[in-house]
């Protein structure tokens, strides 16, 4: 019989793991997304899981249980090709959350509206207000340090994503079996699952489907705290990643089945399927405020950690002591107060962009999705050089097949980011309205992203002695 050592005792198992990583990684928000390709999105879905997923996962756990140091990509990038790297790395991973942030404030916007009126999901004021309420709120509540925000984290995630995750699949899968009209076949052939391969336009929207699974390499703060982690590491990626996928897939279906494109609110598009189900009573109200309960719960867990992340860069000197500075409850107040203001910046944004909430929602969710794919083009540079230059270095997982598997898996991943880079460039058929030229179009996101990129390595070569903060004895 294995013994089990008293430290395994307060370890997370191989299904605590995937729970966990389930409640990190999960989300209705994407569901209208993935509903406008039909049952293209089953191919699409499988593709994400080889070109992210599967690379993604595999490089994560040779990297977090090598290297299981607070920091994740800062360290592994560092080890590899030095500090300011380690630095530019980082950077992008919290940064791109800044971003990514308006997507979810702005989907707290649409689903609140079904609760009081639902005309309010296309008006980009109304969704800026909730915007900026909301993150400055939370902003103040954890500079506060109130640890019971955490903790009711998991119970938003409950009440607020999976309850309501089940009662759309169950509800529409009923639905739709009760005889009621839908938007296309429920009885697919092969053409119907084969996307047309031949248009970049119509290809963009697999971007959405690798956010399904993107920020995996996130779950390093749990290597330390997994039995066996060598083996459930890795296998807990999956499982969990093939979950998600199976349970998004069958959601976006349901909405794609029931609510027409020219009428989806990607933001309000879940809200818009569950109105066809239930009608615009009592279950529909109910169902849009335990959403929009779970939206802020996921928004709240964000505020500190992505904050957390980049601090562990000051110590290397990498930041102003003025975004080092703690308030006495622990908290990086500078920090957190700066990231309010960006926060706040791309609301801004958001609202000034041309055309609807579809179009804008779009441009601002594929510049998040580029400035982090120039971080896994970081990371899996990190895992083939680390497998080189620190060969020596014990690592409790290896990715199999020695240097030669490092470099498939490595160098697939990195080839499927540059794929998904060029990609993410471009405006998706589905959606429109945004009134920019494709030309435009390229130079606001690939801009962008170079001006994000560069300010890193910009901050990194104004660096003071000083900013370094001193040891204490």
């Amino acid at each position: 019989m294995e013994k089990i050592s008293s430290k395994d005792l307060y370890k997370m198992g191989l299904m605590g793991f995937v729970l966990v990583t389930l409640a990190s990684l999960m989300s209705i928000r994407n569901f209208p997304t993935m509903g406008l390709v039909q049952w293209e999105l089953v191919t699409f879905a499988i593709i994400a899981i080889i070109m992210y997923l599967i690379p993604a996962s595999l490089t994560s756990a040779e990297l977090a249980t090598t290297w299981p140091k607070t920091g994740g990509v800062y360290v592994w990038i560092k080890e590899a090709f030095g500090q300011r790297w380690g630095f530019v790395g980082v950077w992008l991973q919290w940064f791109q959350m800044t971003i990514g942030f308006i997507s979810i404030l702005a989907f707290i916007a649409a689903t609140f509206s079904y609760a009081i009126n639902p005309a309010l999901a296309n008006n980009k004021l109304y969704e800026f207000a909730v915007i900026v309420i909301v993150w400055w709120a939370f902003t103040f509540i954890n500079l506060r340090g109130l640890k019971t925000y955490t903790k009711i984290n998991s119970l938003f995630v409950a009440i607020g994503v999976l309850i309501p995750a089940a009662v759309l699949i169950i509800g529409g899968l009923v639905y739709v079996m009760s005889g009621h009209p839908v938007l296309f076949t429920l009885h697919p052939t092969l053409t119907d699952f084969i996307p047309d391969f031949t248009k970049i336009d119509n290809i963009v929207l697999l971007v959405t489907f690798v956010f399904l699974f993107i920020g995996v390499e996130m779950t390093a703060v749990h290597s330390k705290e997994i039995k066996k982690v060598q083996v459930n590491y890795p296998l807990g990626l999956l499982i969990a990643g093939i979950v998600l996928a199976i349970m998004s897939v069958i959601g976006a279906l349901i909405i794609g089945l029931l609510v027409s494109p020219s009428n989806l609110n990607l933001l309000a598009g879940i809200m818009q399927g569950f109105e066809v189900i239930f009608g615009n009573g009592w279950v529909t109200t109910i169902i849009a405020l335990m959403i929009t309960i779970g939206a802020i719960g996921e928004a709240s867990s964000w505020i500190l950690g992505p904050v957390r992340g980049i601090l562990v860069t000051a110590k290397d000197g990498n930041l102003p002591k003025i975004l080092q500075k703690e308030n006495k409850n622990g908290m990086p107040v500078n920090m957190m107060f700066l990231q309010a203001i960006i926060v706040t910046f791309w609301g801004a944004v958001y609202v000034l962009l041309p055309g609807g909430v579809n179009s804008s929602f779009w441009i601002l969710f594929a510049l998040t999705t580029l400035v982090y794919i120039v971080m896994y083009l970081l990371m899996y540079g990190a895992l083939i050089k680390l497998r080189y230059s620190k060969a020596n270095v014990k690592r409790p997982f290896k990715i199999p097949g020695g240097k030669i598997g490092v470099w498939i898996v490595g160098g697939w991943g990195f080839i499927a980011m540059i794929l998904l880079f060029i990609l993410a460039l471009f405006p998706p058929s589905q959606i429109t309205g945004s009134g920019l030229t494709t030309p435009e179009y390229v130079a606001i996101l690939l801009g962008g992203t170079i001006i994000i990129t560069i300010i890193p390595i910009i901050i990194h070569a104004l660096r003071k002695p000083n900013w370094k903060p001193e040891i204490e004895n």
